[in-house]
């Protein structure tokens, strides 16, 4: 993916040298509001995700509670690196610092990942503890998870650049924080002990678990813009992003039909994600104030 980057930087850099030497009269604008509509191809690294799982189980016998047990455990999953296209849109402004080739900008940039890793057949170690008639026996289980998935969904970034201007185009570089949506689901959730040489479920059936949430982040991008004519131009870029670490929480109870077993499920997963995107969006000149659609000169 970097190698890949590299090389369209590069090609774009050359292309605008290119151009640059054909050209008759610059296209770019002085300072101008704009906005396009693209795609961009996507990496995207989920990471490590880190687990804790507690159960805590009451059996019953008329009634009347004869054990009381607890199991706990942590586990960590690397997910699968995930690639996708996705659809992609983008507002901004920039301008020319006077008598100067250099010029700043802002740009609010959004896309539509929908992207999902999945981890099957998740197993994860307890250890744990009951007590009857005043006894406590320590034992060992596991809570198996049918699958494992992690999802990003929307992402958008805020990006403040700054770049230099050449014929009919201009270089820059930005950074600025973002906001992306993720979930979590946890399926098919299952936990047993083994008690007394006996592999026993404790759950009542398998439980489904889902969280999601809004996670601030950051991005740095470098890009390429083109100018077709000083209407409509062509962005290029690729920019990486990274969200914080995000903690989701779990919780459900259990009983089975008889009556005779009961208690809960709680548990945390916490993990990254990391985005490199490759974007090309075609954009318009949004803004026809007469002082700011002159065409840049240096």
């Amino acid at each position: 993916m970097k190698r890949f980057c590299r090389f369209l930087f590069l090609g774009l850099t050359l292309f605008g040298g290119v151009a640059t030497a054909r050209a008759q009269s610059s296209n770019v604008l002085a300072a101008a509001w704009f906005g396009g509509l693209g795609g961009s191809y996507n990496s995207v690294n989920f990471g490590t995700q880190n687990l804790t799982t507690v159960g805590t189980s009451n059996t019953f016998a008329g009634g009347v509670l004869v054990n009381a047990g607890t199991a706990a455990g942590p586990s960590s999953v690397t997910m699968p690196e995930q690639s996708t296209f996705a659809p992609s849109a983008q507002v901004g402004y920039f301008r020319h610092f006077a008598d100067s080739n250099w010029l700043w900008g802002a740009k609010f940039s959004y896309s539509y990942l929908n992207t999902t890793a999945t981890y099957p057949n998740l197993v994860i170690p307890q250890t744990g503890s009951f007590v009857a008639g005043g006894v406590t026996t320590p034992f060992t289980g596991n809570a198996l998870v049918g699958s494992y998935q992690t999802i990003i969904n929307h992402q958008m970034d805020f990006l403040l650049f700054a770049g230099r201007s050449f014929e009919n185009f201009y270089l820059y570089l930005g950074a600025g924080p973002s906001l992306s949506q993720t979930q979590t689901r946890i399926n098919g959730l299952v936990g047993f002990a083994d008690i007394n040489g006996m592999h026993t479920m404790i759950t009542s059936g398998p439980t489904d678990f889902s969280s999601s949430q809004w996670v601030a982040g950051g991005a740095a991008s470098v890009g390429a813009t083109y100018f077709l004519n000083p209407s409509w131009f062509l962005d290029f870029s690729y920019t990486y992003d990274a969200t914080a670490k995000q903690t989701s929480n779990y919780f459900s109870t259990f009983a089975n039909a008889a009556g005779t077993e009961s208690g809960t499920l709680s548990g945390t997963s916490a993990g990254t994600v990391a985005t490199q995107a490759v974007t090309v969006t075609i954009n318009a000149r949004l803004d026809y104030d007469p002082d700011r659609s002159l065409l840049w000169t240096k």
